[in-house]
């Protein structure tokens, strides 16, 4: 959205103001963070196995993004599947009826039903107390099939643990529908290659298939310089000075440790702060006034003062 003139914006009622600020709320709200060399990676990475996956009938090769959390796998994970949404309906253009692209959050101790649910949810398909997992999955492989979904990505997949039973029987539901759907799988969850999806037989199946791209905390560098301009630039504040927020870079990198989940929610916190006040801006004193995630605390308990 952009955002009025001066003028404009001192002429508007009292409900006019209201709407409007909702607006801006709801933009920040949503604000995302700016494509990083991690996430241009893994759209990179991605868009090749698409398309070398797009004749293959078995054995199809996937992605892994793995990382710590807070560490953008999500939005790296999303990001991708945005880019493989936009060139399907560019080569595709008219046939709403397609649905490129799938996502889904893996549910803690997820059960083999649990996760074709989750498909079917995301479908719009009708989830009946009935329904076994052979119904689920039958009407997912279907939809996705005549929908030519050409990526599936999953999210949170370290919810999956090789060493239960459930989760070694999630784990082949999975592979069941990687198998039966034409599409390319994309996996996100955190410390995947060191944790137990990638071990046993199960774990070798999937290892010898998907390619991994490691997520980490940004350095102090120009990347992250880079970063904080362009989410200032995104900004939609009357009274904000331009360039203020990029020159308390190396205070937000020491703050957020270079986490880029924490970064947006240090800056989308002091925007929605900032329009709630009526100060229209995010200075250090802002910034500071907006409490950070637990883990940030506990590993940088004495850092910013």
């Amino acid at each position: 959205m952009a955002l009025l003139p001066r003028s404009a914006h001192l002429a508007l009622t009292r409900d006019e103001k209201q709407c409007y600020d909702d607006d801006r709320l709801d933009h920040h709200a949503r604000l995302q963070v700016v494509a990083t060399s991690t996430v241009r990676r893994v759209v990179t990475c991605g868009r090749r196995l698409v398309i070398l996956n797009r004749g293959a009938i078995s054995a199809r090769r996937g992605l892994i993004v793995s990382g710590p959390a807070n560490t953008g796998k999500t939005i790296a994970l999303t990001q991708f599947g945005l880019a493989h949404e936009l060139q399907d309906r560019r080569r595709h253009p008219g046939q709403d009826q397609r649905i490129p692209v799938l996502y889904i959050t893996v549910p803690p101790a997820a059960t083999p039903r649990m996760i074709a649910a989750e498909f079917a949810r995301f479908l719009g398909l009708p989830i009946l107390r009935r329904s076994n997992l052979t119904d689920l999955t039958e009407a997912v492989v279907g939809v996705c099939t005549q929908a030519r979904t050409g990526l599936v990505l999953v999210d949170e997949i370290h919810n999956i643990s090789l060493h239960t039973r459930t989760g070694a029987d999630a784990s082949d539901t999975l592979k069941y529908f990687s198998e039966r759907i034409p599409a390319t799988f994309a996996y996100a969850g955190i410390g995947i290659e060191d944790g137990d999806l990638l071990s046993g037989t199960r774990g070798d199946q999937i290892a010898a298939r998907f390619t991994s791209v490691a997520t980490h905390p940004l350095p102090c560098s120009a990347e992250w310089q880079g970063l904080v301009a362009q989410m200032e630039a995104n900004l939609r504040l009357h009274d904000h000075q331009s360039g203020s927020l990029s020159r308390l870079s190396t205070f937000l990198h020491t703050r957020t440790g270079g986490m880029i989940g924490t970064l947006s929610h240090q800056i989308r916190g002091a925007a929605v702060d900032a329009i709630l006040s009526g100060s229209e801006k995010i200075t250090k004193k802002e910034l500071l006034a907006v409490d950070l995630d637990i883990a940030s605390h506990r590993s940088r308990p004495d850092r910013v003062r």
